[in-house]
């Protein structure tokens, strides 16, 4: 390749790499009016989903034709799209859909700060609150809507990865699990089907446990106990103390809280499971180097190497006994008291 041309092609591909954020947008709206759904029976042309989702019939097309270079649809020679496999995660309602978790990532919350990302570069600060009046979480407890797309999403990612992670890590036939932060209680049920001679605790705030998911579970029924409170203030006790999504929102100072707290409740030979995308030094792509940036943005808090949570583990009188890779994005850094 001449130098020309050369220049031509990574000019072309700077341009394509400042046009990325037109797809994630196009997969918003698809996933925010449903069009998934009305692929479920089968192909159907831009003017048919028009007819039968209320939508604009050439707006749907252009927007198609761009998500079938994702690999989310496919379109064949008459025009009528379908769902690919990763597509069909778009649907609502069914086992493993995404819908709620794309509608989360792209929601105004993470959005509109990544659109400030220059404010983190020259403060080193988030700037959600700059954007919103008040930090996230904060947000979240002004804003039942906001909040719930938050927990559905959260939720929904979940649901896909809770089962492989638990399985992953190997619980023992007995003890108790503490989900600190449990949200919707997805990793806990997790976590007690491995094995049915644990028990566990559902800790989390008020208002969220008011929405999980434990109760219709028969096979855990008798098993399981909710518990309310702050955990920058105390945990519950018990053999394995998990942290699944949530150093990952804080500073290393109030990780280093967190973590005490949890040395202080764990039962004797027991664990601290923190389960966090972990990032290798390596240039190699990882989806936590992503929502590292999301979190830079909206929250204060970081993902981090295998060394930042051992210096964090120190910090709380914690020993890093050993870090479990999981098919998912996530590991479980372990923990013990020294």
């Amino acid at each position: 390749m001449t130098e020309r041309h050369q220049g031509v092609a990574d000019g072309t591909g700077l341009i394509d790499e400042a046009l990325a954020y037109a797809a994630p947008a196009a997969l918003r709206a698809v996933a925010a009016c449903g069009v998934a759904d009305h692929l479920a029976d089968g192909p159907r042309t831009a003017r048919e989903l028009a007819g039968t989702t209320g939508l604009d019939a050439g707006a749907l097309h252009r927007v198609l034709r761009l998500l079938v270079t994702r690999g989310l649809f496919t379109e064949d020679p008459e025009g009528r799209f379908a769902l690919t496999t990763r597509g069909a995660l778009l649907r609502s309602g069914i086992p493993g859909s995404l819908r709620d978790a794309v509608l989360m990532l792209t929601d105004p919350t993470f959005w509109d700060p990544a659109a400030r990302l220059d404010h983190c570069l020259r403060t080193g600060e988030s700037v959600f609150t700059e954007v919103f009046g008040v930090p996230f979480f904060d947000h979240f407890a002004r804003d039942p809507a906001t909040a719930a797309v938050f927990h559905d999403g959260m939720a929904a990612m979940s649901s896909v990865e809770d089962g492989p992670i638990a399985h992953a890590y190997g619980f023992p036939a007995t003890g108790t699990v503490v989900d600190i932060g449990g949200g919707r209680g997805g990793f806990l049920a997790a976590a007690l089907r491995t094995a049915p001679g644990l028990t566990g605790v559902l800790y989390d705030r008020p208002h969220v446990l008011a929405g999980h998911g434990l109760g219709p579970a028969a096979d855990l029924a008798g098993r399981w106990t909710t518990a309310e409170g702050d955990f920058f203030e105390k945990v519950p006790a018990g053999d394995f103390l998990v942290l699944k999504r949530i150093l990952h929102d804080w500073t290393d100072d109030q990780s280093v809280t967190l973590l005490r707290n949890c040395r202080r409740a764990l039962a004797p030979g027991g664990r601290v499971l923190v389960v966090d995308a972990v990032i290798t030094p390596e240039g190699r792509p990882h989806q936590g180097k992503t929502l590292d940036l999301l979190m830079m943005a909206s929250l204060v808090g970081r993902e981090r190497t295998e060394d930042d949570f051992r210096t964090l583990f120190e910090a709380a009188g914690l020993r890093l006994t050993r870090i479990v890779p999981t098919p998912a994005v996530l590991s479980v850094v372990e923990g013990a008291a020294d």
